[in-house]
């Protein structure tokens, strides 16, 4: 209802009147008033004088007298008989002009409109009458009249396209007679960057000016200086700005003030794609150095980790495809939640509580959908499976009657729905949208907002009767609710409970997603007729008029679909380990899911909340000290359990054990002459393993002191090892990763390592790093052309594969959870995949290359290009933090497990010590 609390507001703000744009018809326009009189039966004894505002519409006239006792006057032109100058002469010419200072007209019919303020259906009186308005301004009586000539004639043409034509070209002359105001400016010094022709919209009406955009704001100026002569938005304020599709055409834009509103501060169609595109240039300019631009994905990856709720996600998603308040054929839609609407107690840890999120409304009742699907089958191209849709103008008014009673008046031609159409019970409505033939819809956001009036009739308006006499009042809740708040209440919970959490991606596919069109729409159930689809119809290749606007008004009227945002399945959300609630007793699970035994989930306890503490506080990371121990760059950091201990690998070849306790290198070995790549430390802190661009492994015994083995398994570099559970993963650029099982030979003996080959990932080109989740059962690869490679390692095949960076990837890792995967490449991005579904949800751009980096799913700690350590915030996409470390790039980076000490090394030969000071 933010629509209809923001009109509240503008009207208490600039308006006393009772008349808005909603007295007009849809598609009409208001063009202008006049300070008038309307006289009732002139020269008679019974004489009546009443003071008001002549309005002159596209379609109508409309009085609006100054006594709110007397009702507005509306009269349609198309229903006039003559308009004429009272004294005027010339009797067989029934449209002439005269200076008198009125007005006469006579019409056939007449509606009446809010008689004593009371908001109600417009009474209509038929049959001849004449109307008498004595302008108080004399001499403008001939340019009203003439208007009022040409509006009649274009109300008179029989097809609604030429009708609509002739209005048209009536308000572009009035428009380009007219331009902004510039004394309207806030300061004289503003500089005008662009002006053009627009319409501002609200629910089911436009209002045409002029816009504006200067250096510092954006002004909009109605023609006919209603509500208030400028509409004005500071840029510096402006948060959001949203290209729209309006009229199923991309002519709209939308400008948001908050950052979480649901109604905009406004919304303007334009009648040129390339004025909305300049202006949007203009604005989007001005705030891109203050303003994070958020995608879908974006959204999607604070969703997933709960940083935002199901209800806000949903708002973001209907915002980012083109759903608005100010446009009721748009208008956001949420989903039915609850399915239990006669229990005394709503219980929420009861699958059966629960709307199944699988399914669109129209396939929850089998039996209805066989019928449909019966009928769809016998249909000729263009099939489609219901009349109707989800989310109509028709639709949002039934659920907003009681406190848009005006918005359902102008829908309907000044009459509500009849009595038992109405929206007078939860359970009747759920009822209906289960059984019913037609009736398919879905959930409007103030469902699960805190306003409940809209629940309620405390307009006291007079709704009609019911079959049985009883009245339309307030909505009948379901038993398990004590009152509307308590629903609302009530409503947010099962919004927000775990089921729902759960399972609210598969509605997402339905509505914004993968099921939404094509043939997964078809396997879903999910097709509605094409027209409600976006590009389902080219309005520009239509030449003839009348089918345009019929086609127009009939798709406005049915409803669209929203912009697909998804092409494939969108990810679950991460839950936190609790039980989770399911439909059946066997489920699935997902691939990047790993079982927790009860001693693994105590041990997790006890480290989770220092560890949550240490990435808290990761900004307080202060360098300890710093040595100098290689000849060329530091490529690895390897350290012992206890900590005492630090390896160390690097393009000078050698491979150095450094004593942190004595400060000084107690080894250097060298293996070959060429460069090692990385290095790692068995369990037991027995052997180092480092990998060398001579295409070797190398296993060095710490006890022995000498090099153990060889494993000669590539035919190129080796560029990145890892070690998991016995198993060594090579990745090598030779373009493959190599899984090996690893049999260590006895210490005390000669005897060497057994190695066996179980898996080759073959790739198209060179691999640089790898990584594996914390199941072992996924590993990730980057190569040098940037494309990122999720494999599943049990059987060797690869899940998905994503071109995410142009050029090198130089780093990749899971997140903690094992539900997402980061990487960072020589494009100076990061990249964050969905490792379930294989979706790119964000994309962070640095301004320059992060060469290595540590993240805890939220915050990443990288080391930079130019040696600085940066401190990211993923989810809101910008450094919170920089560090001066190393005076050369960052080539490598240790974290300990509990997340509180760092080692760095660098181009700069350097490795540094980091501790968080807390």
């Amino acid at each position: 209802m933010a629509f209809i609390r923001k009109r509240r507001l503008d009207r208490q703000l600039y308006s006393k009147e009772r008349f808005s744009l909603l007295l007009l018809n849809l598609e009409e326009y208001y063009f202008e008033q006049h300070t008038a009189n309307h006289i009732i039966n002139k020269g008679c004894r019974d004489e009546r004088k009443f003071r008001g505002s002549l309005k002159i519409c596209s379609k109508s006239i409309i009085f609006e007298p100054d006594d709110n006792i007397q009702p507005i006057i509306k009269i349609p032109l198309r229903d006039c008989i003559s308009i004429k100058a009272p004294e005027d002469n010339e009797a067989n010419n029934p449209f002439t002009r005269d200076t008198s200072g009125g007005i006469s007209v006579v019409c056939n019919q007449v509606f009446l409109i809010k008689e004593r303020n009371i908001i109600a259906p417009y009474k209509t009186v038929r049959g001849r009458t004449e109307h008498l308005f004595q302008l108080d301004v004399a001499g403008k009586l001939g340019d009203v009249v003439q208007t009022l000539h040409q509006l009649y004639r274009a109300s008179c043409l029989d097809k609604m396209g030429d009708q609509a034509a002739m209005i048209t070209a009536i308000l572009q002359s009035r428009l380009a007679r007219t331009s902004f105001d510039k004394n309207r400016f806030q300061s004289i010094s503003e500089t005008l960057h662009m002006e053009c022709k627009a319409e501002m919209v609200t629910p089911l009406v436009t209002n045409p000016g002029h816009v504006c955009v200067t250096d510092a704001n954006l002004y909009f100026q109605p023609l006919n200086g209603y509500p208030k002569p400028v509409v004005q938005i500071t840029l510096q304020n402006v948060r959001r700005i949203y290209k729209r599709r309006h009229g199923l055409m991309p002519l709209g834009l939308e400008v948001f003030c908050t950052e979480n509103d649901l109604c905009s501060d406004i919304y303007l169609k334009f009648y040129d794609y390339q004025d909305r595109d300049e202006l949007y240039f203009l604005i989007a300019t001005y705030i891109e150095n203050h303003i994070t631009e958020h995608t879908a994905e974006s959204y999607m990856l604070q969703w997933q980790r709960g940083h935002i709720s199901n209800y806000q996600y949903l708002l973001h998603l209907n915002n980012l495809a083109d759903r608005s308040c100010n446009d009721l054929s748009q208008y956001p839609v949420f989903p039915w939640i609850i399915a239990d609407y006669s229990s005394s107690v709503l219980d929420l840890t009861k699958p059966e509580t629960f709307r199944d999120l699988s399914k669109p409304i129209g396939a929850l009742n089998k039996e209805r959908l066989d019928r449909l699907l019966t009928r769809y089958q016998e249909m000729p191209e263009p099939k489609f499976m219901y009349g109707s849709h989800y989310s109509s103008p028709g639709y949002v008014l039934f659920y907003l009657v009681r406190v848009a009673p005006e918005y359902m008046l102008c829908l309907q031609n000044g009459k509500f729905d009849h009595a038992d159409r109405m929206f007078n019970s939860l359970a009747e409505t759920w009822k209906n949208c289960l059984d019913g033939a037609t009736d398919f819809k879905e959930l409007i956001p103030e469902f699960y907002e805190n306003d409940s009036s809209f629940l309620v009739n405390s307009l006291k308006l007079d709704l009609g009767k019911r079959q049985g006499g009883k009245m339309v009042e307030d909505v009948e809740l379901p038993p398990w609710a004590s009152g509307p708040d308590d629903f609302l209440q009530k409503s947010r919970e099962a919004l927000e409970s775990q089921y729902v959490s759960e399972h609210l991606h598969e509605w997402i596919d339905i509505i914004f997603g993968c099921k939404q069109k094509g043939s997964e729409a078809v396997a879903a159930h999910n097709v509605f007729h094409p027209l409600t689809y976006e590009g389902g119809v080219d309005l520009n290749s239509i030449m003839d008029p009348n089918e345009k606007v019929a086609l127009l008004t009939q798709i406005l009227e049915f409803g669209q679909t929203p912009k697909q945002l998804f092409t494939i399945p969108h990810p679950r959300r991460i839950i936190p380990k609790l039980k989770s609630l399911s439909r059946t007793s066997s489920h699935s699970v997902s691939i990047s899911e790993s079982p927790v035994s009860p001693n693994e989930e105590s041990f997790e306890d006890l480290t989770e909340e220092s560890i949550t503490l240490a990435w808290n506080n990761i900004a307080k990371l202060k360098l300890d000290v710093q040595y100098k121990i290689h000849k060329e760059a530091i490529t690895g950091i390897a350290v012992t359990c206890n900590g005492s201990s630090v390896f160390t690998t690097s393009q000078d070849s050698t491979l150095k054990m450094f004593s942190k306790e004595s400060k000084t290198i107690q080894r250097s070995v060298s293996f070959s002459n060429m460069a090692l790549s990385s290095c790692l430390i068995l369990p037991g802190d027995t052997t180092v393993i480092s990998s060398s661009w001579d295409n070797h492994i190398y296993f060095y015994s710490i006890a022995f002191g000498r090099q153990q083995d060889i494993l000669m398994g590539h035919d190129d570099a080796v560029s990145k090892i890892c070690w998991r559970d016995g198993r060594l993963y090579s990745a090598s650029w030779d373009s493959t990763v190599k899984v090996w099982h690893c049999v260590p030979g006895e210490t005390l003996s000669n005897k060497k390592h057994h190695f066996e080959l179980l898996a080759e990932l073959e790739h198209d080109v060179s691999v640089n790093t790898i990584d594996l989740n914390a199941a072992n059962t996924i590993l990730a690869s980057g190569t040098k052309e940037g494309t990122i490679s999720v494999w599943d390692v049990t059987t060797a095949t690869v899940l998905h594969q994503l071109p995410c960076h142009s050029g090198t990837v130089f780093d990749a890792a899971f997140s903690p959870d094992s539900r997402h995967l980061l990487s960072t490449g020589e494009d100076c991005c990061f990249k964050v995949i969905d490792v379930q579904t294989g979706m790119l949800i964000s994309s962070v751009t640095a301004g320059e290359p992060q060469r290595c980096f540590k993240w805890d799913g939220n915050t990443i700690l990288s080391g930079s290009q130019s040696g600085e350590l940066l401190i990211w915030d993923l989810l809101g996409g910008k450094v919170i933090e920089r560090i001066k470390g190393h005076t050369g790039a960052v080539m490598s980076m240790w974290m300990n497990e509990q997340c509180n000490s760092v080692i760095t090394g660098g181009e700069d030969k350097q490795i540094m010590f980091w501790k968080l000071q807390y």
